[in-house]
């Protein structure tokens, strides 16, 4: 049976403990994992569309939101209804288990059709990982309920650049982490709910580019371009903040930064917000291997996959909120992980539409454009926003 998921060689070594667990309850079923490395998910969705249309067919594949729609559409997957009836008890126990958000979207979001084809997997929001020592050098306090606004954000940051010299935040254009954050706590996002219409030159779109390109222009964010590895410059005590899910606690833990950083929400200026991206599995329509697939995608659902996985230290939020909320998921992690998933509650879904790949190009490249202060927020991103509009 094959299965193939998106990791580079850290997160192959992570999953490869998970598979060798699952070999042991199901010896009789022989499992052939495949890795892809990959920048992103929509890339990752692109190399595997690829690979299926030259005859590789794996029978099972982990795909993101920015896949999901797309795959289902094309007709290469198994509608899994017959499956749920069969495990009733089991699909319900995990269903109750998590936030009903990622049931609810699994549908409305990841199927063309109203069939079921997925079951959703484990997530990532958008936090910050705030380090405790900068904040304390530079006398600011970070707030205790994780409430937070733009403009209180940026003042800590301007006290933190006088005290310490240390940049408050990356100013970055990656979809994920840098646009979505900044737009979903304004009020806004790149789409439409339906992601039938773009909405990427709103006047909330518009402000919050302004917001970030300020931060830059007042040094309190590094120019975009070249490198900046923010783990390594947290380190050094050079940042004070940085965006992520449940990712960066690898790079934290090398660095023996886990004690010094705590999760916030994202500051906002409108509500709270973050973007979510969550897992899911289906089992391909050409599948010669349908039973043995279902037996992995249970196990994969099972609270014992999920504690273990989390226990190993897993790159994404357990979707079972009661692995979530356990020592196996918090212990050996910053103070407060537990607000990765309740974001869950009040996050928007990555957009991701069929030509999602091109659509983040456009967003990315847009934003980049007016962080370097090569383009106006207004004019940039109404010039983007009529170019996705012929992607939809």
């Amino acid at each position: 049976m094959k299965f193939v998921y998106m990791g580079d060689a850290e997160q192959q070594a992570q999953f490869k403990q998970l598979f060798a667990e699952f070999n042991k309850k199901h010896p009789n079923i022989k499992l052939e994992p495949q890795g892809i490395p990959s920048n992103n998910w929509a890339t990752f969705a692109n190399t595997v569309s690829t690979r299926i249309a030259g005859g590789q067919v794996p029978d099972i594949i982990q795909i993101a939101t920015e896949g999901q729609r797309i795959f289902a559409s094309k007709n290469l997957l198994e509608p899994l209804e017959s499956y749920l009836e069969k495990d009733q008890d089991l699909v319900d126990d995990y269903f109750n288990d998590i936030d009903p958000n990622l049931v609810k979207w699994n549908t409305e979001y990841a199927s063309h059709d109203g069939k079921t084809y997925y079951i959703p997997g484990g997530f990532n929001t958008v936090c910050l990982y705030v380090s405790k020592e900068i904040f304390d050098r530079a006398g600011v306090e970070i707030p205790a309920d994780g409430a937070w606004t733009w403009d209180q954000f940026r003042a800590a940051g301007e006290q933190i650049k006088a005290k310490t010299g240390a940049f408050l935040i990356p100013a970055g254009s990656g979809y994920f982490t840098d646009v979505m954050p900044w737009l979903t706590t304004n009020g806004a996002s790149t789409l439409n709910e339906g992601w039938t219409q773009a909405a990427f030159a709103s006047p909330e779109a518009i402000e919050a580019a302004t917001f970030v390109k300020g931060l830059i222009d007042d040094g309190l964010a590094p120019k975009p371009g070249g490198q900046f590895d923010a783990p390594t410059q947290m380190s050094k005590g050079k940042l004070a903040t940085l965006a992520g899910g449940r990712w960066p606690v690898i790079d934290l833990r090398r660095l023996k930064l886990v004690d010094k950083t705590v999760v916030v929400p994202w500051p906002t200026n409108k509500g709270n917000g973050s973007p979510i991206g969550w897992d899911a599995w289906p089992i391909t329509k050409v599948s010669k291997n349908k039973a043995a697939a279902w037996t992995f995608i249970t196990f994969l659902m099972s609270k014992d996959a999920a504690t273990y996985f989390a226990r190993i230290g897993g790159t994404i939020v357990p979707a079972r909120r009661s692995v979530a909320d356990s020592p196996d998921f918090l212990d050996n992690a910053p103070e407060h992980s537990e607000r990765l998933s309740d974001a869950a509650s009040y996050a928007t879904p990555i957009p991701a539409p069929d030509r999602g790949s091109e659509t983040q190009k456009v967003i990315e490249e847009a934003w980049l454009k007016v962080l370097s202060g090569n383009g106006d927020p207004t004019q940039t991103l109404q010039e983007a926003n009529a170019k996705l509009g012929t992607l939809l």
